[in-house]
């Protein structure tokens, strides 16, 4: 079993930053696929960026550029860096583990779900 906590999320003005760290439990964690997803309100899940267990980046394709998802497998973390954030980018932010090693966008991919981060942007 793996347990996730994301942590990183807060109020932030349009065009700032926030990094958003994602800790797994375990000894397995540097041979998982990671990813992060998010939710607004009222919508559904969506993929936001994906990295293989050998750091392989994925990312939804109007997101990238802004964003850069890495992981310390010594520290078994995963971050994901947002830039030039904007009004639509709030969400809760979901950190997800896969227990193979490629990466993968789709949702049902993912074994292993944290409670969410909470980012907020101002206008």
């Amino acid at each position: 079993q793996v347990q996730l906590v994301e942590s990183g999320g807060g109020l932030v003005q349009a065009g700032g930053s926030l990094t958003l760290s994602c800790v797994a439990s375990g000894r397995t964690f540097s041979s998982y696929a990671m990813g992060w997803f998010r939710q607004a309100p009222g919508k559904e899940r969506e993929f936001v960026a994906t990295i293989s267990a050998r750091g392989v980046t994925l990312y939804e394709g109007s997101l990238k550029g802004r964003l850069t998802i890495s992981r310390d497998n010594a520290k078994n973390t995963m971050y994901l860096q947002m830039n030039s954030l904007k009004p639509e980018d709030t969400a809760v932010y979901y950190c997800a583990a896969k227990r193979t090693p490629l990466p993968s966008g789709r949702l049902y991919d993912y074994e292993y779900w944290g409670q969410g981060t909470q980012v907020t942007v101002s206008s």
